[in-house]
């Protein structure tokens, strides 16, 4: 089989190393990939949203499957596209995709069929969502409606903090048409899980649940970010919780899609907070997660190909997904100054001195210059290791990187991830 995945990302780069383990696959092409993915196939400089180009090299090389990295191309259609040009193609249509490219959308299903979620108000008046915040009680949870990389939220503390978030949404609009619409959700307490499901439409999946951590610095301090590293499985979550995970917000999700016409098929990934209520929805994503993909694909045993092959043909339910036991962690490294302004062009050191086969780096941005890789992005790379336990894992993890191991000058990363999971111990049933 010949494969394309289409991105850049460490996201990309992980799930290309898993794909090529598998016996069924002979070649594997990236659009437009990054210097890791080169070393397992062959990069392809077309961008992830060159949907014409990415349709034309699909059919030149005859690729038999397409496998969809990043939300952007998605939520414009790539799926579509592909299907009607009879290439198959692994992600949810574009219908089905507003899951993640609209807050309103997923918002409103979720309300509807009564999935468990925030309570919140949707604006698309600046003067509007101004005179709301006025009488608001906090704090309040401002997120934009469209794409906006992760960065889109922000939990505001008060009135002053909320009111300048919503300027730099609706009026300056830095993330462009995203901050057209905005919705003002109540403030949830708990822990935060992704749980990522792949589905045909009918049946699911689930992978392991694993931990995000969006804030940059340790203790969910500073800005959010596009994730600074995520571990897997997450010890706190125990068989009777992910049952309920699956029958209160997966099963209904999946099946609230197909009622208003957008069969869901592909990865559904819904972003939850472990509330005294029970588990609730604090957003959705239609593509797998970016650093959780890193350590789910060191965790899975199972040929990855088949399960997307299964899911083509709508025979998920005869397939299953075997993980190793144990924990993985994956650590983010970062360019000084992420994820604001930040430099590049800096020399990584140490790339060449990873000899544990339980150790990998997954490449996101980073360039290769004259036989050197140098940063070339916010998020430059993410070290992952697995061990059987998760406090041996975190030792193992941050072994990696450091002076006399992967660096970089100016290199952040935090230093507390997988923390959460070592508090409430590292038994996984």
């Amino acid at each position: 089989m010949k494969i394309l995945i289409i991105g850049s990302g460490g996201r990309e780069h992980a799930l290309g190393w898993k794909i090529k383990q598998s016996p069924l696959v002979n070649k594997i092409y990236f659009a437009p990939g990054n210097p890791g993915t080169k070393l397992i196939g062959e990069n392809i400089p077309i961008d992830v949203i060159d949907i014409n180009k990415l349709v034309k090299f699909a059919k030149d090389k005859k690729i038999d499957l397409t496998v969809v990295g990043p939300e952007t191309p998605l939520v414009l259609g790539i799926t579509d596209i592909f299907k009607k040009e009879k290439l198959k193609i692994f992600g949810p249509s574009k219908k089905a995709s507003q899951i993640e490219g609209s807050k309103t959308f997923s918002k409103e299903l979720m309300k509807k069929y009564k999935i468990p979620t925030a309570e919140y108000f949707a604006f698309n008046n600046f003067g509007e969502a101004t005179k709301y915040l006025q009488h608001a009680k906090y704090p309040r949870v401002i997120k934009a409606d469209g794409l906006s990389l992760g960065k889109g939220v922000a939990i505001c503390k008060n009135r002053k903090e909320a009111e300048k978030f919503l300027s730099l949404l609706m009026v300056d609009k830095i993330f462009d048409g995203s901050g057209e619409k905005i919705i003002i959700e109540e403030c949830l307490y708990g822990q935060e899980i992704s749980f990522m499901v792949i589905t045909d439409g009918k049946d699911f999946l689930s992978f392991l649940p694993s931990q995000d951590h969006k804030r940059l610095i340790e203790n969910n301090q500073g800005p959010n970010t596009g994730g600074m590293g995520a571990y897997a499985p997450v010890p706190f979550l125990d068989k009777k919780l992910i049952k309920q995970i699956e029958k209160e917000i997966v099963t209904p999700t999946i099946k609230a899609m197909a009622k208003e016409g957008c069969l869901y098929q592909g990865i559904l990934y819904p972003g939850l907070i472990l509330t005294r209520e029970g588990p609730k929805v604090l957003e959705y994503n239609c593509r797998f997660g970016d650093p959780e993909t890193q350590p789910l694909m060191m965790q899975l045993e199972s040929d990855l190909v088949e399960i997307f092959l299964a899911q083509q043909k709508n025979k998920l339910k005869n397939k299953k997904l075997v993980f190793k036991k144990g924990f993985s962690v994956s650590v983010v490294l970062t360019s000084a100054g992420y994820p604001s302004e930040y430099k590049k062009g800096d020399q990584i050191f140490g790339l060449d001195k990873i000899k544990d086969e339980e150790v990998q780096v997954f490449h996101a941005g980073t360039k290769e210059v004259d036989k050197k890789i140098i940063t070339n992005g916010g998020r430059v790379l993410s070290v992952n290791a697995s061990e059987k336990t998760l406090e041996e894992t975190i030792k193992k993890v941050y072994q990696q990187i450091g002076k006399k191991a992967v660096h970089f000058k100016g290199m952040q990363y935090r230093k507390d991830i997988g923390k959460n999971g070592l508090i409430f111990g590292d038994k996984y049933d």
